[in-house]
């Protein structure tokens, strides 16, 4: 089958300010600032609020500071009609990138900040529109904005001079301090791990972790936040969305958990608030599936070989007794039963390298379903679900804007760079290769530490851009690094690809033709610690699961010191790995009839909480 070229997309302009601009258009803003602080507010004066903020790209300190005071105060104003005086704090839970357009007279025009509620932004091909090419006098500052909380007695957070301590365990510093006769505004320096609206608002991954953040254990991901489209408010309200806001706020809301036997904190972001959201979806999620569509493209799963994923949730999905419904109006999601599979072995002809029969397919598809039912309308599909674990899953969406930039896409190929994949909305799909689909849980497991004599292991095809260079530079080099195209036979009589995931203390799972590896999850079933080499994958169910416990993700260029990198991590850290990869494995086993937990349920909460998490709080 021919490899789907990856579009190219025009480099985004960006344009910095001198140095001597900066200062003069920091000094207007920190007059401006100082002039709202005097203003008078109708906010109660019991409730002062916090502004978490990240640094400045390419500012200074204090050019930092002084923007991100202006950012934080006119966020949420209406650049046209911006009055010092009238300009309100943004509600509590923004978050965004707040840019200041700056003249060269020091004039200062911000624009609005979205809530961090919506659904997250596409990926920078399809988003990124400042203005800036059509008016080329204007500069830009861009202030990220990472978090905001409220300071008060009654929610865990407090001031101690120039820190602030919550009950989420984050400490940060002050940078720079705004009083006022009834609201002081704090800027400070820092992103939360643990915030709620963070674990809200899932976290992009672009940036891959440097070696050092995974020798020294920290999570390392680039968790910058990225400014979301507002969705557009359904045609009419149901009662099923008002249980989603309803939900929405009780996640917020989760009481602290440590102590759930089945749930190990260190996997998670932040395993109360996944707890909590998890046990709304058993208690409240009901799911409609359409039942047009004829076999095998529809209803006809696939549960064996790469494409597992898609077949055992569509076969689990559609016998499901607790989450199906065939009443629509108590639906707060809608499933579209059709295997990206099945389109690819039916409508795909053989040499003709275009995907574009599939893609007409599902878009007369869609066409169909949103003439004959309203479901789809209501929402322009944003509450409507797929499932898809071929690599052309999210090209058969393209002819179809609804389909594509609306509802949410459970995708196996996760690749932020092809301008399809949403970050936050759409949902990254474990790939699983099982072998036997009567005994899915097969082999499972490996060796014990101790008998873990392989650095790392990797077998496979030579195809995609990083497996040559894999090839190139360890290929039977190295006896610490058993790296192969395929394995020798030699080797194979004495131990098989199987025993050699679980001999090795690190599987190597670099990208193929896409982002995507079943080796991720087969070195979660062996007990092998997963080394990631693919840049701009999302990783499976990443706005819950904290990877960097239980994987090392090396970035693409650093394939040439691959073996400095492992030989790196301290044993101690690597003993850690290995037993959290034990522990995780749960989260990716498929069962045939599901448990709590389970990759099956895993999948389902991620669709469920990218739907929670669309839903607008007033």
């Amino acid at each position: 089958m021919p490899h789907h070229a990856t579009p190219q997309h025009p480099p985004a302009a960006r344009n910095f300010l001198s140095r001597r601009r900066v200062v003069a258009a920091c000094a207007a803003v920190a007059s401006l600032a100082l002039l709202l602080a005097a203003a008078p507010s109708t906010e109660d004066p019991n409730r002062r609020r916090a502004y978490l903020m990240g640094p400045l790209p390419g500012g200074t300190h204090e050019e930092t500071v002084v923007a991100a005071a202006v950012a934080g105060s006119f966020a949420g104003a209406s650049s046209s009609s911006l009055s010092p005086a009238e300009a309100p704090l943004p509600s509590l839970g923004e978050v965004g990138t707040v840019c200041l357009q700056t003249n060269l007279s020091g004039g200062i025009e911000p624009t609005p900040a979205p809530s961090m509620f919506l659904v997250p932004s596409p990926s920078p091909a399809e988003n990124f529109d400042d203005g800036s090419m059509e008016e080329p006098e204007r500069l830009e500052i861009k202030v990220p904005i990472a978090a905001r909380f409220d300071i008060s007695s009654s929610n865990g957070i407090a001031c101690h001079g120039n820190r602030v301590e919550s009950e989420n365990c984050f400490l940060k510093e002050i940078i720079f301090s705004l009083t006022a006769s009834n609201k002081r505004l704090l800027i400070l320096q820092g992103n939360p791990p643990k915030d709620p609206a963070h674990f809200l608002q899932e976290p992009i991954s672009s940036g891959l972790p440097t070696m050092s953040s995974d020798v020294n254990g920290e999570h390392g991901m680039d968790r910058k936040p990225v400014l979301p489209p507002r969705p557009e408010a359904p045609l009419w309200s149901t009662a099923a969305d008002e249980e989603l806001i309803n939900a929405k706020k009780e996640i917020i809301n989760a009481p602290l958990t440590s102590d759930d036997p089945d749930l190990y904190a260190p996997l998670f972001w932040n395993v109360s608030m996944f707890k909590r959201s998890y046990e709304l979806m058993e208690r409240l999620l009901k799911v409609f599936i359409y039942h047009d569509g004829a076999k095998p493209i529809f209803h006809s799963p696939e549960l064996k070989g790469i494409y597992a994923s898609e077949g055992w949730f569509m076969k689990l999905m559609e016998t499901n007794q607790n989450f199906v419904v065939r009443d629509s109006n108590r639906a707060h999601l809608f499933y579209l039963p059709y295997s990206s599979r099945q389109l690819e072995h039916n409508l795909y002809v053989p040499g003709s390298n275009t995907i574009e029969p599939l893609s007409i397919f599902v878009k007369n598809y869609i066409d169909m379903i949103s003439t004959k039912y309203p479901y789809w309308n209501r929402t322009k599909g944003a509450d409507h679900f797929f499932v898809a674990c071929h690599d052309w899953g999210p090209y058969t969406t393209k002819l179809h804007d609804e389909l594509r930039k609306n509802t949410i896409k459970a995708l196996c190929n996760a690749d932020l760079s092809e301008g399809v994949f949403i970050h936050g909305k759409d949902v990254s799909l474990p790939e699983t290769f099982l072998r036997a689909p009567r005994r899915p849980l097969r082999d499972i497991g490996g060796r014990p530490v101790a008998q873990r004599t392989i650095l790392a292991f990797f077998a496979g095809q030579m195809h995609g851009r990083v497996r040559p260079v894999l090839l190139k530079y360890w290929g039977d080099k190295d006896s610490d690094m058993r790296i192969y195209s395929r394995l020798p036979h030699r080797i194979t009589r004495r131990k098989n690809y199987v025993q050699h995931m679980k001999s090795s203390k690190y599987c190597i799972c670099p990208m193929g033709y896409e982002v995507n590896s079943p080796r991720i999850v087969e070195a979660i079933y062996y007990e092998c610690v997963p080394v990631i080499i693919a840049d701009n994958f999302v990783l499976p169910f990443d706005g819950a699961l904290n990877w960097s416990a239980f994987s090392v993700v090396v970035p693409e260029r650093d394939v040439p010191k691959l073996k400095e990198v492992l030989l790196a991590i301290p044993e101690s850290r690597y003993i850690t790995l290995q037993s959290n990869v034990k522990r995780v494995q749960k989260h990716f086993l498929w069962h045939p009839n599901p448990i709590k937990y389970d990759i099956f349920h895993m999948i389902l909460h991620s669709v469920w909480f990218s739907r929670v998490n669309q839903m607008q709080i007033e």
